[in-house]
């Protein structure tokens, strides 16, 4: 509930003190509230300047649309659109004029919703903020047009477009012309988005019905504020529905970025920094040139000082793959990339960990990066499925690789998988299908596309994040059909001759790169480790630089017919 009208009464003196008989009140009327989840009394303005947020308990309150605004726009930058449009009553239905007027008169709004267009940090952007104060802000007839227009003007100029979602769903006194702007918005988003241009929602307490299936989910990037409740069908109809009582937590904000349908939680405090970051990084999208750092020019053998390993066997080089203080894929993004983002999730039903991913820049340039991780301890390996990803996991690279492909962004990814997971809740959630879709997508995919193989290659697991403009191998990486364990049980039914099998395999960066299914092999020192990987780091600078030199130039479909060929040669 909006935070003002939660708060019944002030404290009141004791009867029988001074104030009780006529003196001024030892508290004004107003300065104090009471929070109403931890019921702790406080200062109304310790609330303001706290965003909004209980001191005490830390719980969020609802903030009125202009004072939303203000948190996240540039002093004096919100010029606000549509203002007054005229209210209908399509169903004739009675009082309800009577019930528009009051709210108008009662929040100062003309409607739920305002528009218009602001800077956050510099960075202009349309802008719409849902206010529960009217009417819960349901969607009517009103608010949809003023969604709709704001989104038109915004695709007309360029715009980025964020909506601020707080609503109890469709207007019930406007009946199906209510629900007819669910589609209305969601059109007008659509042709936004055909237009290479960003949409970001940010889902604030609650947002529900028909707002959560129209605009509200559609964002190129979900954030939402902790605990808010976010749903299709409102907790109490659903237990009505189903008999049982919903667990704990159940539709919140954690809920949803654990089912992979938000890619971030935001606190308030942060959050205008966290929207002027995402939105530079896509101002910069397609219009940057790679530009060759030139701290980094030199040769790349000439930052390989450690001794390196040669003449070793495949498996010994199976062996040194598995390490356990080998370099996972976030300590690649660590040291290559700065402004690095993580995003989460599907969209469908899971945010898997085995896959991290997001937006960063390599040298200035926005990039999207994804990677297959490895935990570094028992702990990590558990949360991480030991870097073996469910199908959530491939369709959230594929949602992010598709992101890229809509804003100009290079992709480079990091395999490092032992194979997809093989669980049954995989197989229940279609982890052929998830790896047949990106191969398949990835293909025709019109932007350059970059894999990196750092540890272990295995199978399709692998194969789903490299159908690439390039493929490179660590030095002492591997990239087979399947292990060499698995290879040797099936073919001569005995697992122990897996070091021959890793012989016959032919599954080494050397062995790859003389059959062609590789571009490159980076050297690495002798026992890489992240304490020894400044070199390794110094030469991919130089190497995706070079890589992101050559496909610049490259258009579209000229970068998915290079992929093509590359394949259709093997």
């Amino acid at each position: 509930m909006e935070w003002k009208e939660l708060f019944k009464k002030t404290i009141r003196p004791e009867s029988g003190s001074r104030a009780a008989r006529g003196a001024h009140p030892e508290v004004p009327e107003g300065l104090m509230k009471k929070c109403n989840a931890c019921k702790a009394a406080i200062l109304t303005e310790d609330v303001k300047k706290n965003y909004y947020i209980c001191p005490k308990c830390h719980n969020y309150f609802r903030v009125h649309a202009y004072r939303r605004i203000e948190m996240i726009g540039d002093p004096r930058s919100f010029e606000e659109w549509d203002r007054g449009i005229a209210e209908t009553n399509p169903l004739n239905f009675s009082g309800y004029p009577e019930k528009l007027e009051y709210m108008k008169q009662k929040t100062r709004l003309d409607e739920a919703v305002t528009t218009g267009k602001l800077a956050v940090n510099g960075s202009p952007a349309a802008v719409a903020v849902c206010d529960g104060r009217f009417m819960m802000a349901s969607m009517g007839e009103v608010v949809g047009e003023k969604i709709t227009r704001m989104v038109e003007r915004a695709t007309r100029e360029r715009l980025p477009v964020i909506i601020f979602t707080c609503s109890g769903g469709a207007r019930m006194q406007e009946g199906i012309i209510s629900l007819m702007q669910m589609a209305k918005t969601s059109a007008a988003l659509k042709r936004h988005s055909e237009a290479g241009l960003l949409y970001i929602t940010v889902l604030t307490d609650p947002t529900t019905g028909g707002v959560t299936a129209s605009f509200a989910m559609l964002g190129d990037i979900i954030l939402a504020e902790p605990g808010a409740l976010i749903g299709f069908a409102g907790p109490r109809v659903i237990e009505q529905t189903i008999g049982q009582k919903l667990p704990k937590g159940f539709q919140r904000s954690e809920f949803l970025l654990e089912h992979g349908f938000v890619d971030r939680i935001v606190e308030r405090e942060e959050l205008k920094d966290v929207l002027s970051q995402i939105l530079k990084l896509h101002e910069d999208s397609g219009k940057v040139a790679f530009e060759m750092d030139t701290d980094v020019q030199a040769s790349p053998e000439k930052r390989i000082p450690h001794k390196t390993e040669k003449n070793l066997s495949a498996w010994e080089r199976v062996q040194l793959s598995r390490r356990k203080d080998r370099p996972v894929g976030t300590d690649y993004i660590q040291g290559l990339f700065t402004d690095f983002m993580e995003f989460h999730g599907d969209r469908y039903c899971k945010d898997d960990k085995a896959i991290v991913g997001g937006v960063a820049r390599f040298h200035g340039t926005p990039v999207t990066v994804i990677a297959q991780e490895k935990g570094k301890n028992t702990k990590e390996n558990m949360m991480r499925n030991f870097g073996m990803p469910s199908p959530d996991g491939y369709r959230k690279a594929l949602r992010l690789m598709k992101e890229a492909e809509k804003f100009h962004r290079p992709v480079i990814c990091f395999v490092d998988t032992p194979g997809a997971f093989c669980g049954m809740e995989a197989e229940e959630r279609g982890q052929g299908e998830a790896i047949a879709r990106n191969l398949y997508e990835m293909s025709a995919i019109q932007t350059p596309i970059l894999t990196l193989m750092i540890g272990e290659g295995g199978s399709g697991g692998a194969l789903a994040m490299a159908v690439a403009n390039e493929v490179w191998m660590m030095e002492n990486a591997t990239y087979s059909i399947l292990s060499p364990e698995g290879f040797a049980s099936i073919l001569w039914k005995d697992s122990k001759l897996a070091p021959e099998a890793a012989e016959v395999m032919k599954i080494t960066s050397g062995n790859l790169k003389e059959l062609g299914v590789i571009e490159a092999v980076i050297q690495e020192p002798e026992g890489l480790c992240l304490e020894n990987m400044q070199p390794v780091l110094c030469t991919l600078r130089v190497k995706i630089d070079g890589f992101l030199q050559k496909y610049k130039t490259m258009s579209g479909p000229e970068l998915a017919e290079q992929r093509y060929q590359r394949f259709r040669k093997m």
